[in-house]
């Protein structure tokens, strides 16, 4: 599951079961740090709570592909085939463009903060104002692929593999969402 053993916390694995009911591997991982898995938590929520869900996915997707996190671009992109798109679209824009000139912006900003976020440059800030994003737009997409970075890092520096759940997906998604390291198996 990772290469770090981490505390038996049942407080804390009783609070933070997935919807399915397992507990993600990743809340195994913070267990040794609560306060970190809070914080990370309130991040997440304030950073969603100023963007439209399917942009906030559609950026973290982006990020998380660039990274090579399969955890984070199953998780994500699962939410994009759940409430946007369907799985063979899902799997499309890891390789391809979106055909949505925003999204396409938006997610080429993304993965480019998210790898080389030092080459950023007013003519890309001006891009995506091009296409109608406002300053706090841009902002937005910054904090989803910048707070991506810091999770799908961690979890990969700590060798946490994503949730058996996701071998339950359609295989052509989880096939292409599986970047990195691959799903645990039991």
């Amino acid at each position: 599951m990772a290469f770090i053993k981490t505390p038996n916390e049942p407080e804390m694995f009783a609070a933070n079961r997935a919807p399915a009911g397992h507990v993600p591997n990743f809340v195994h991982t913070f267990a040794a740090r609560p306060a970190v898995y809070e914080a990370w938590k309130q991040l997440s929520r304030a950073i969603q709570e100023s963007m439209d869900l399917r942009r906030y996915e559609l950026a973290t997707l982006a990020a998380a592909t660039a990274l090579k996190s399969s955890y984070c671009s199953l998780a994500h992109g699962q939410i994009l085939a759940d409430k946007f798109y369907t799985a063979e679209e899902v799997a499309a824009l890891v390789d391809e463009p979106a055909n949505d000139p925003v999204d396409r912006a938006v997610m080429a900003f993304a993965r480019q903060v998210a790898l080389a976020a030092d080459t950023v440059t007013q003519a890309d800030v001006d891009a995506l104002k091009a296409v109608g994003l406002s300053d706090a737009d841009v902002l937005d997409v910054a904090l989803a692929a910048a707070a991506r970075a810091f999770f799908s890092k961690t979890l990969d520096a700590t060798g946490t593999q994503p949730d058996e759940a996701f071998n339950g997906l359609p295989e052509t998604l989880r096939k292409t969402l599986t970047v990195g390291r691959p799903i645990h198996s039991g």
